[in-house]
């Protein structure tokens, strides 16, 4: 087979670190093996919660990695911005206090009304110039763009007006309009609500193919373009990398073997905010506190986060942002992987990688979302809905009770869980890319899909 050459566009990619940039790091990882010869359009300075050089490490030298400039702000400072236009736990404040929403000062009102779809957009200008050429020098054949952050979606357009013949896939991974912009957007006002759907109705009318990471995303966003073909959107999950847990050494943090070991690893935001969990936890008579220990590792992005978590007293334990393979080293020791989500459509990454380990899962999630159908189908745990208190004080009391034949009473469907693996996706995504550039080739030729 011909290789195939693809520009991948991600915003963030190692060194940078966290959650956000596996799909795309796993992609550069295992693409090439599958008759792709891919380019990565990157920034040099992305808002990141760490960073984590092993992930470099990891990426085949075969691959060429471009990294420009971009104006977004620095991580901290972002989420400070973000904290002061949407208002936090001082907004709440402010409407009770008046009787109704508070009026956003005037520097609030500017930034949320000028930093859209986000404030990633800084890195448009050049993005838009650089894949332009990169994709006249180096004779590309398909444009891979994923998201978030939701900017890049606006690369859409610009490319398919340069070259109008080039395949363009458009890789959500996560949905936009229903979820994303009111979970963790950093500016929900009117106006932030109108350009992200001109964004994303552009930027699918341009795409060749619309891919999501869930069943139930892939037919929220196909529903939104009912003129589109059915066949445009498609579906390619997310995944865990079998070979990250072969290579886990032990983790030098212990805990005692009393204890009832919970760790949760990512970023706790709004998606993810425990604030049910802890209400659950407190419920809880003394004794039956005292076998649990709750260890979160990763970014905690608001201080009334942090602070509900701490209300937990001994039983919580914040470590922060630590690299991948630390993380999950820390993984392998726990009893449970701890899951918390409200997100009716998408499954975050750390779903797969819970899984992957091979560690049990107790998990608050939204009743109707894929994270529960996903977790009843690979059998990899035990839920409880996020917003009931009741139903989640049971889970922990049961989680407890079946601590001692925890062994036999978690019986994982192996089989179903392997498909999930990184390497095998990356396969299925191959194919999916090879087919839409044959797809194009029986019509136009290489000549015209690069006329500019």
């Amino acid at each position: 087979m011909k290789p195939l050459n693809v520009l991948l566009v991600t915003y963030s990619f190692p060194p940078a670190g966290g959650v956000g940039v596996l799909r795309a790091a796993s992609l550069a990882r295992y693409l090439p093996a599958e008759g792709i010869r891919l380019d990565v359009l990157t920034t040099r300075n992305a808002s990141a919660v760490g960073t984590d050089s092993k992930l470099l490490e990891e990426i085949p030298p075969q691959v060429t990695i471009h990294r420009t400039m971009t104006l977004d702000l620095p991580f901290g400072l972002k989420k400070w911005i973000k904290r002061r236009i949407t208002g936090g736990a001082s907004q709440t404040s402010a409407q009770t206090a008046t009787g109704g929403a508070a009026k956003p000062g005037f520097l609030k009102s500017l930034l949320q009304d000028i930093l859209l779809p986000d404030p990633q957009v800084t890195w448009l200008p050049v993005l838009k110039r650089v894949a332009r050429r990169i994709v006249k020098e180096r004779n590309i054949e398909l444009v891979l763009i994923t998201v978030p952050p939701f900017s890049s979606a606006m690369l859409v357009e610009d490319l398919r007006k340069k070259f109008p013949r080039l395949p363009i896939v458009l890789d959500f991974r996560d949905e936009w309009l229903s979820t994303t912009i009111d979970l963790v957007s950093f500016s929900r006002s009117a106006r932030a609500q109108r350009v992200a759907r001109a964004v994303e109705q552009v930027a699918v009318r341009d795409a060749t193919v619309v891919v999501a990471v869930t069943e139930a995303a892939r037919q929220e966003i196909r529903k939104r373009y009912p003129q589109q073909a059915e066949s445009k959107f498609q579906l390619i999950h997310n995944g865990f990398d079998a070979a990250l847990y072969r290579d886990t050494e032990g983790s030098v943090i212990s805990h005692s073997a009393d204890k009832i070991l919970l760790t949760y690893v990512g970023s706790v935001y709004g998606s993810t905010e425990p604030s049910t969990l802890v209400a659950a936890l407190q419920t809880l008579n003394p004794e039956m506190r005292s076998r649990f220990k709750l260890r979160f590792i990763g970014h905690i992005e608001e201080a009334r986060y942090r602070e509900a978590l701490l209300q937990l007293g001994d039983m919580v334990e914040l470590k922060g942002f630590v690299p991948q393979a630390e993380a999950l080293a820390a993984m392998q020791e726990a009893d449970y992987a701890l899951l918390v989500t409200h997100d009716p459509l998408n499954v975050a990454a750390k779903f797969y990688d819970y899984v992957g380990s091979g560690k049990p899962i107790l998990a608050t999630v939204h009743p109707e979302g894929d994270v529960r159908r996903l977790l009843e189908e690979l059998r990899a745990g035990w839920w409880a809905d996020s917003r009931d208190v009741e139903g989640i004080r049971k889970l922990f009391i049961d989680a407890a009770e079946r601590s001692a034949s925890l062994s036999t009473a978690f019986q994982p469907d192996r089989n179903k869980i392997a498909q999930y693996e990184r390497k095998v996706i990356a396969k299925r995504y191959a194919e999916v890319l090879h087919s839409i550039v044959e797809g194009q080739n029986q019509n136009d030729s290489p000549a015209s899909r690069h006329a500019s």
